[in-house]
């Protein structure tokens, strides 16, 4: 008995190792979004948010003319990291949790009411957390933080409501529950490039 369960065991070892690589990641993050789902979520915010800052500062350097690694901002993706792990990744994860139990699908026009529950009241608010605590890791005080929402938030949320408001309807319509925060990272990976691009 115990050959046959030691070569079903190595056969399986030998046909995960066959798959192709993207298919192995994803079934690793399938197993880490199941098991962890908090962490995974934080850990992919992270890392998005970290790569669309440098993603700003690259592009930056190429529209002057330059070359992309000179003058580097190194703290700029470390304080998006920041962000993502512990705002970005975690709120998302029970934002999209409490939306599908507050306004569940058997309520009438459930689609128009949770993406205007994500339009006018988490995502005004989650873009002013974002400044604020970009500030604070930018140590600057609260003078700063002020003027720094005087002139750039209200540009920021027109451009938050006309790029998420369709990405955010399909996102909270269309996309299971485990994915939502995935997916909008992938957007954000754009989205937290142009927000970096204002503090230029």
């Amino acid at each position: 008995m115990a050959p046959v369960v030691s070569t079903l065991r190595a056969g399986a070892e030998a046909g995960a190792r066959a798959r192709p690589l993207p298919q192995r990641v994803l079934k690793q993050y399938l197993l880490l979004l199941r098991f962890y789902p908090v962490l995974t979520k934080a850990a992919t915010s992270g890392i998005l948010s970290a790569f669309g800052n440098f993603l700003s500062q690259v592009i930056a350097r190429v529209q002057k003319k330059g070359r992309w690694f000179q003058n580097l901002d190194l703290k700029g993706p470390l304080r998006y990291a920041i962000f993502g792990f512990f705002f970005s990744g975690p709120l998302s994860h029970f934002f999209y949790l409490y939306l599908d139990h507050w306004i569940p699908a058997t309520v009438p026009f459930s689609g128009v009411r949770r993406l205007l529950v994500d339009r006018l009241v988490f995502g005004p608010a989650f873009l002013l957390l974002f400044f604020f605590c970009m500030n604070l890791l930018e140590g600057k005080d609260m003078t700063a933080f002020s003027a720094k929402v005087k002139t750039g938030y209200w540009p920021a949320l027109q451009m938050n409501w006309k790029l998420w408001t369709p990405i955010q309807f399909i996102n909270i319509n269309y996309i299971p529950l485990q994915f939502r925060v995935l997916f909008a990272n992938m957007v954000a990976l754009f989205w937290y490039t142009y927000l970096a691009s204002l503090g230029k």
